[in-house]
């Protein structure tokens, strides 16, 4: 049996109780590692669920498949994921191979960005279609993405922006050359979002298309609580953000940030604080 178990958004600790019996079961027990990351690593996980884990990286997941199934139809092997197991495509691809091969599987769900993006105050019936901002190149700077924004904001819908990450990615000169050398991790922050988002709306006003009455308020939600990125706006709305931000997370200073709005106001460039994660979404509402 092949099972697919999600671990939450926190820590090893999130995982079901259903899920660390599968686990502590299994013959072997992959995790996969480029889609997402929690905030504790993988010997913590090891040590809670007192199981060795497997990392499986992009390329064995998209590329060898195979290695992961294999003998699953003869014994127990887990597939571990970050948030739920159907939050990336790659994750239904393996479901469809093992399908192929005739070997059964389970699922067994836990929270994700999809739903935990509640946090922040907004109806999850009132998001519209979510859309995922990527790390730009010097020759590679996609705004299509964008498009799904405005249409969002034209229905009265807020958007999820999931925002890329890059682990174990070869550049493009080793890749064409073939050698197995890898770049060092990268997670895109807020600020480079917000910043690429900013420029995309500069982009179409040079180009002499309107942005769509592109809101510049952000909500960024991060683990255990969301980090407001204002942008340049009315301080007045900004002031009532903030008393929605504490409101919903008491996490945060409220007098530190209607400082920071107060310096807003006067032209100064706002400051924020970032907690402890590596996988950071916002919130466009």
């Amino acid at each position: 049996m092949l099972y697919l178990i999600g671990l939450g958004l926190g820590d090893a600790k999130d995982i079901t109780v259903k899920g660390l019996e599968v686990v502590q079961r299994c013959s072997r027990v992959y995790l996969e590692a480029y889609t997402s990351v929690l905030t504790v690593g993988k010997e913590a996980l090891e040590e809670f669920y007192g199981r060795k884990l497997i990392l499986a990286d992009r390329e064995e997941v998209e590329q060898n498949a195979d290695n992961i199934l294999r003998d699953a139809d003869l014994s127990d092997v887990a597939f571990l994921v970050v948030g739920d197991p159907f939050g990336a495509t790659t994750h239904s691809d393996l479901v469809l191979r093992a399908a192929k091969k005739g070997i059964p599987y389970r699922v067994i769900h836990n929270a994700s960005i999809m739903n935990a993006v509640g946090c922040c105050g907004l109806q999850l019936y009132n998001f519209g279609e979510t859309v995922s901002i990527v790390f730009w190149t010097d020759t590679w700077r996609p705004e299509s993405f964008f498009d799904k924004v405005k249409k969002n904001r034209q229905n009265g819908m807020h958007t999820l922006c999931l925002l890329d990450i890059k682990v174990k990615e070869q550049s493009l000169e080793n890749l064409i050359k073939g050698r197995k050398i890898y770049e060092p991790p990268r997670y895109m922050s807020v600020n480079q979002a917000a910043q690429q988002l900013l420029e995309i709306v500069e982009n179409q006003r040079v180009r002499g298309e309107e942005p769509g009455g592109f809101v510049t308020i952000l909500v960024a939600v991060v683990y255990r609580g969301f980090i407001p990125i204002i942008l340049p706006t009315d301080p007045i709305n900004l002031s009532v953000l903030v008393e929605i931000i504490c409101l919903f997370c008491p996490l945060f200073n409220h007098h530190y940030f209607s400082t920071q709005i107060t310096k807003a106001g006067k032209g100064q460039p706002f400051s924020h604080s970032t907690r402890p994660s590596l996988k950071r979404h916002f919130v466009l509402a």
